[in-house]
């Protein structure tokens, strides 16, 4: 557990960045610190490693004051991670991902070889290894920037604004990995960032901090949505908190209608004929899995059902997640049909957004229930 207990961060021009800040970040979860520019996010992150020195306060790594271990064996101790990655220029990717593991004593050999087993872990091509940061992609770079900080193993993660350089998909993407890592490895991770969607997605728990660097509330992302502790959090969080809480809503057993299909690669006059049979405008394309891959207007086919005829609006929601995922599937389909997936992606029908909201509220048909 890291431990906040009543830290004061002022700085010598008179700026008070944190001001009285006690929190508990457990072990094993994700804490995330978000708020506005000038809440103190960023220095209260930077205390933790003493990049930053508080001013008065502690803080404690499993009951151990940060203050009184060398700053250097401490930073060894504990991954961090920055915007852009924040990688040497003149390293390889396989030699950034071994800097620690080498200063901790590996040999280069080890270090150098479980470097290129992170890669892989990370999602990424053992070809990139010989190349610099300057030759990767920004999604490359803060991949290769978790698997350094994720190099030596250590229990405590920090994280500053790491996805908030890549583009929107890239980001998800990133998101994606960095969930399914953390369910593997349990670290203690405390995250930074501005987004309250970011903070949302990711925290187990969610720290905001107004201007001035106090603590506004801390919760978990559905006890935040569905209770904030006064205006500003409220403010902060927006206005749409009602459909935000509805992604911690597993999805009961929604009443499913087959789907008419054809495969990629039907012709033209195949589609139609699904279609007009099933007096539908829009038909569903799928693989040769059974996997969904978009929808088309077959009226408008003057061959086969090729990838570039798909429209390729609408999300697809497990059958197994959240309320606001089959909500978001429905809503946003061409033919306002949700489809729906099992946990390998093959298509199990759709549902109609009316069947959603009865789900959310049976009795009302309204908003989400508490």
């Amino acid at each position: 557990m890291i431990r906040f207990t009543e830290v004061v961060k002022v700085y010598a021009d008179g700026t008070r960045a944190v001001d009285g800040l006690s929190l508990d970040a457990p072990t094993g979860r994700i804490t995330v610190l978000v708020g506005p520019s000038g809440c103190g996010k960023t220095t209260s992150l930077r205390m933790i490693n003493r990049m930053i020195e508080p001013s008065s306060g502690s803080i404690a790594i499993d009951g151990t004051d940060v203050s009184a271990l060398n700053p250097d064996e401490l930073r060894r101790g504990i991954g961090y991670v920055i915007q852009s990655g924040g990688l040497f220029p003149h390293r390889t990717v396989v030699d950034n991902i071994a800097t620690v593991p080498r200063l901790l004593g590996s040999s280069r050999r080890q270090a150098r070889a479980d470097a290129m087993e992170l890669l892989e872990r990370m999602g990424l091509d053992a070809g990139l290894a010989g190349r610099y940061p300057a030759q990767l992609s920004g999604g490359q770079q803060q991949r290769v920037g978790v698997a350094r900080a994720l190099a030596a193993d250590p229990p405590v993660m920090l994280m500053d604004e790491p996805f908030s350089a890549v583009d929107p998909q890239v980001r998800a993407q990133l998101q994606n990995e960095f969930l399914r890592l953390q369910a593997e490895l349990g670290k203690t991770i405390v995250l930074v960032t501005h987004d309250i969607d970011e903070a949302i997605r990711l925290g187990d728990e969610v720290a905001v901090l107004r201007p001035g660097g106090t603590l506004a509330q801390l919760d978990t992302p559905d006890h935040l949505l569905a209770d904030p502790a006064d205006d500003f959090v409220a403010d902060f969080l927006g206005r749409d908190r009602g459909y935000q809480r509805l992604g911690f809503a597993p999805a009961p057993e929604l009443p499913l209608a087959h789907e008419p299909t054809v495969v990629l690669g039907a012709g033209a006059e195949e589609a139609q004929r699904v279609a007009a049979d099933q007096d539908q405008s829009w038909l569903l394309v799928v693989d040769e899995q059974g996997a969904p891959l978009g929808w088309i207007r077959p009226e408008s086919l003057h061959g086969r059902v090729e990838r570039t005829d798909l429209h390729r609006g609408g999300t697809v929601a497990r059958a197994d997640g959240s309320l606001r995922a089959a909500l978001d599937a429905a809503l946003s389909s061409p033919a306002r049909r949700g489809v729906l997936v099992d946990e390998d992606g093959a298509l199990l029908g759709t549902v109609l957004a009316r069947d959603v909201l009865a789900a959310i509220d049976p009795e009302q048909g309204g908003g989400p229930a508490s």
